[in-house]
């Protein structure tokens, strides 16, 4: 059985939406998103960086959150909520599972940094500021793209895993502004998917 190590408000998240929406049996093992559990000797031994996602499958184990998508979609579910090679929207699908990590989470991280993790004193405003736009200019392409559609490519995809999850945090943030209402709408309809519910309230 897949055995996935998570903490709550990370991108562990992802993963645990991805088995829900699967309906895939899974364990979890549930950390707290802090040092003494983050950083401990067993945790190490899963990550070298103390860091989560894990997912344990019989004697694979591997870590970063897109990757784990990617396995478990070839794995575990013949390439499921993905287009096929040869589909017009593959390459769209393509550029927004990897647009997450690349555009989103950089200045999302730096966010949650100057606004929740370090302690005020060391708190930059003009670093938080510049992550603000960042994120910003970051988020307008997806509204742009979301625009007639419900989901990025169409129809439901891991890509809405990988980049949902990021524009849902990213509006819980606060940094979705009122004027990009299609990222609004898709952030609401992500939210109201079972799957999505249970993985984020877990």
């Amino acid at each position: 059985m897949l055995k996935l190590h998570f903490a709550p408000n990370s991108r562990a998240g992802r993963v645990l939406w991805l088995l829900e929406e699967l309906e895939l049996p899974y364990e979890l093992n549930r950390m707290n998103f802090h040092p003494k559990d983050l950083k401990s000797d067993d945790h190490r031994a899963r990550h070298p960086l103390g860091r989560v996602p894990v997912l344990d499958d019989g004697d694979v184990s591997i870590y970063e959150s897109g990757a784990i998508v990617e396995y478990i979609l070839e794995r575990h579910k013949n390439g499921g909520l993905k287009p096929s090679v040869d589909s017009p929207t593959f390459p769209a699908y393509l550029q927004w599972f990897h647009y997450c990590e690349g555009m989103i989470m950089p200045p999302m991280n730096t966010i949650v940094v100057h606004t929740i993790l370090l302690p005020e004193e060391r708190r930059d405003a003009n670093v938080l500021a510049q992550a603000q736009r960042l994120l910003s200019r970051a988020l307008a392409p997806i509204e742009e793209a979301l625009e007639g559609k419900d989901y990025l490519i169409g129809g439901f995809s891991a890509a809405d895993i990988m980049l949902g999850h990021a524009c849902f945090m990213s509006n819980r943030l606060g940094c979705v502004g009122d004027d990009m209402l299609n990222i609004k709408a898709y952030v609401a309809r992500i939210a109201a998917r079972p799957a999505f519910d249970k993985a984020i309230n877990a």
